[in-house]
């Protein structure tokens, strides 16, 4: 059975306040970890009126402190924007508090525009994360008696870290070190092929993994027909077209007529960076689904969907983890068919 994942931004409808979007996030995630869903995890995005995620590390804390086996983790933490040691000593706390339930993705790219970049940045610039990495995987690592320096909380946790990526330099890093590596392919597909081959191919076995362990993500849109599904869908779209176009703002409601919503110029560049999806009725997402899974044959899948409706996202996470489940049941009845 491929393990299931979901990630999640926390986003802020319109109509709500980042208060609701949190109380949403806390809801989902306690469903998610009845659901069967292995990790839940948070993205860093900061001056972002549709994002309450920007307290990544707090929320996972939250979600962890309101959840009992799911891993919580961070999808990721954007290294750049931080001190390792502050990293370091911020999840060596989640993991001392929740032991073996805390995941760590880290990516190089800022999380917000170039302006905030800099207030949050101070100088630094995100050649350094490759080394910022491997600082950050020896403050977490066995600790050295001889260091000067050291994460209390923090040292000998072993805090699994993830290299997050949505270009081929992530897949290289990632096998490089010998880290688990997943894509972000539900706004990033262009690379997707290329970057899971490499990854893959250049895996260099580690102390953290003896093999490469690659995850994709896939926006899923469930809904009971797949009119519905579409129905609900257009909010991202939206969202996605007025984010490119210089105009974000909070996660807008759906739409039935999404052409009359976004121009003819700028809907092919949506449709291309959301094509990796499964929308409509439960047997459509379970369709959609097989179908990534025997074209890139990933370790891992992480869902995601921004959904403006809350009860409708979580059916759609529902929908999501049936057809998983289902997928799943399939194959060992292939595998082992009944006796006759």
């Amino acid at each position: 059975m491929i393990p299931y994942s979901l990630l999640d931004l926390s986003p802020i409808p319109q109509g709500f306040e980042a208060g609701d979007a949190l109380r949403n996030t806390l809801e989902l995630a306690r469903n998610a970890e009845r659901w069967g869903y292995k990790r839940y995890w948070l993205a860093e995005h900061h001056n972002s009126a549709g994002i309450a995620s920007a307290a990544t590390s707090v929320l996972i804390g939250h979600v962890a402190g309101g959840t009992s086996s799911i891993r919580v983790g961070a999808g990721g933490i954007m290294l750049p924007n931080h001190a390792p040691l502050v990293i370091a000593e911020q999840f060596g706390t989640l993991a001392t508090l929740y032991p073996d339930r805390i995941d760590l993705g880290l990516g190089r790219a800022p999380g917000t525009d170039m302006t905030t970049a800099r207030a949050l940045r101070r100088g630094k610039d995100a050649e350094s994360f490759p080394s910022d990495v491997v600082e950050l995987l020896g403050y977490l690592g066995e600790p050295d008696p001889d260091a000067k320096v050291r994460a209390i909380p923090g040292a000998g946790t072993n805090v699994p870290i993830w290299i997050l990526g949505s270009s081929l330099f992530g897949a290289q890093l990632a096998a490089h070190i010998g880290l688990p590596y997943a894509f972000a392919s539900h706004f990033a597909p262009a690379a997707l092929e290329q970057a899971a081959e490499i990854y893959r191919r250049t895996f260099r076995p580690s102390q953290f993994r003896d093999k490469p362990h690659f995850m994709m993500a896939i926006n899923v849109f469930g809904a009971p027909t797949d009119a519905e599904g579409h129905f609900i869908r257009t909010s991202m779209q939206l969202g996605f077209a007025r984010l490119r176009t210089g105009m974000p703002g909070k996660l807008p409601p759906p739409t039935d007529d999404i052409d009359a919503k976004i121009s003819r110029e700028i809907r092919p560049m949506v449709d291309e960076a959301l094509q990796v999806t499964a929308v409509g009725s439960p047997q459509s997402v379970k369709s959609q689904l097989a179908d990534y899974i025997q074209v890139y044959q990933p370790d891992e899948v992480i869902l995601t969907g921004h959904i403006h409706d809350h009860q409708a996202r979580l059916q759609s996470f529902r929908i999501g983890a049936e057809a998983m489940e289902a997928l799943a049941e399939e194959k060992t009845s292939s595998v082992h068919p009944p006796r006759r």
